[in-house]
């Protein structure tokens, strides 16, 4: 499948123009997408930044109605989770500033998952993902996320095989049961072109402010970059389903990349459907006790 599909008229919607498995069931990997595209968006990076600012209200209006349904307790246990794997410079933080931090604090968890604990590796390797899944009315960020255990695993050889294979089973089991549990999930692979990772690195070396967010470990890494590209390959093509969809986002553009996440994020609290839930008071007569208090 070649990235043509990416760069042709938008369809109806971001979900079905970034879905890592086209109309015809053909699944898509990294290798098919070219990462300086930007899938259905004709305007520039000014037009980009200011289209990212004006949903970013609709997409705080459709978290808050998440979140009251949450609060109310209205029998509707819906919550999302945002899945984002990416190549390090990719722009999981900004995706978290711009998009996530758009939306109202109390009813978002994000977490950033990092090497396991001492205590964590005593346990199944979804254990402590577990512990992190959005409750009703919430949304959850997953910076990286289980996907750790086949995408590093797999690539440096850090646990047998046969044993990642049995994780992929384990991946879809449990992420058909946070979907029958009234869970959205949104899994992104934010997609750069080796290129731009080195610009982005270079950067980081050259400023003293990046200083801080540079790693050395960062340039290991680049020397098994079709590795990883193959290890993303096989985890979409494991793992994708309806009810957890992988979405492959362009990101050699950081705007596009924040919008078209954006997008995705306003199209699946949209179809929720949701209601402002109904009081459980009598309103006229609260109107009253308040105007004669």
């Amino acid at each position: 499948m070649s990235a043509k599909r990416l760069v042709m008229d938008p369809p109806q919607n971001a979900a079905a123009l970034l879905r890592a498995r086209t109309a015809d069931g053909a699944l898509l990997g990294p290798q098919d997408v070219d990462p300086d595209t930007k899938p259905g968006y004709g305007g520039g990076k000014a037009e980009g930044q200011a289209t990212l600012a004006a949903r970013a209200t609709q997409l705080a209006d459709l978290q808050e109605l998440l979140y009251a349904n949450g609060r109310a307790e209205t029998g509707q246990d819906h919550s999302l989770l945002l899945v984002v794997q990416a190549m390090d410079t990719a722009g999981k933080g900004g995706i978290l500033r711009h998009v996530a931090g758009a939306m109202d604090p109390q009813g978002v968890r994000d977490v950033a998952f990092k090497k396991p604990t001492a205590e964590e590796l005593e346990h199944d390797f979804l254990w402590r993902i577990r512990k992190h899944v959005p409750e009703p009315g919430m949304v959850g960020v997953f910076d990286r996320s289980h996907y750790e255990d086949v995408l590093v695993h797999r690539v440096r050889e850090l646990t047998p095989l046969p044993e990642i294979e049995q994780r992929y089973q384990a991946i879809r089991d449990f992420e058909q049961e946070l979907a029958d549990a009234g869970t959205r999930i949104i899994k992104v692979m934010l997609h750069i072109s080796q290129d731009e990772q080195k610009e982005r690195l270079t950067e980081r070396l050259e400023r003293p402010d990046k200083h801080w967010k540079y790693n050395p470990g960062d340039v290991d890494e680049r020397a098994l970059w079709d590795e990883y590209m193959e290890a993303y390959r096989i985890a979409v093509a494991e793992t994708d389903a309806d009810h957890a969809p992988w979405y492959i986002v362009p990101a050699n553009r950081k705007w596009y990349s924040r919008m078209a996440v954006q997008e995705l994020l306003i199209e699946a609290l949209s179809a929720m459907d949701l209601s402002w839930p109904v009081a459980d008071f009598d309103v006229e007569a609260e109107k009253r006790r308040l105007a004669a208090s």
